[in-house]
């Protein structure tokens, strides 16, 4: 199970197989059932999680009380609501499990300590954090300079096979559509092929 985990991090930082059983310590293996809610808007954010295998989305709902989801996690990804953890406030966001899921779990103090114990473990995080800050600033300018069909094209680019796993809303919600207006995208993508 940590198996992935170490592949995951190696990218980023040599860690020593002794030096990665101390950094894997203090991560708790949860499972979750499909719709089952990890973090709900207004409570306060206390982890990061490690995606082994399953999916999230991470959403919020708008002023109208519609769902808007920010990304899917899929194996490999980290979910938290790094807004909430870091500033200690309560979460606008929401993390719900979109099929039987598994992640790796550590909690803000465990983190914390990690970084006095293993110093490296800090770049680890930057590196980390820097990597989702590029990807955030590439979905606003996607939601808010492209077409939607452009926005599909490279949702199905960016997670593939997913969206055979997931309902039209769902998909529709991570383009900023209805999922009429997806289905007439889908059409029409169907036709030029």
């Amino acid at each position: 199970m940590f198996n992935l985990l170490y592949k995951n991090i190696s990218r980023y930082i040599d860690l020593s197989k002794e030096d990665f059983k101390q950094f894997s310590a203090p991560f708790q293996l949860k499972s979750f059932k499909k719709k089952e809610i990890v973090l709900k808007e207004g409570d306060y954010c206390l982890f990061e999680g490690f995606v082994l295998n399953g999916c999230f989305k991470i959403y919020y709902l708008n002023e109208n009380g519609f769902e808007q989801t920010l990304y899917f996690a899929v194996e490999e990804w980290w979910i938290t609501d790094i807004d909430s953890l870091l500033n200690d406030v309560p979460s606008i966001l929401n993390i719900e499990a979109l099929m039987d899921s598994e992640v790796l779990m550590i909690s803000k103090k465990d983190k914390e300590e990690l970084y006095e114990i293993m110093p490296q473990t800090e770049k680890l995080f930057r590196i980390m954090n820097q990597r989702s800050s590029v990807a955030l600033q590439r979905r606003i300018l996607s939601l808010t300079g492209k077409t939607a069909d452009r926005r599909y094209l490279e949702f199905l680019e960016k997670y593939p096979g997913l969206e055979q796993k997931l309902t039209q809303q769902q998909v529709a919600s991570y383009l900023g559509i209805t999922h009429e207006f997806l289905s007439k995208i889908r059409k029409k993508i169907s036709l030029e092929k």
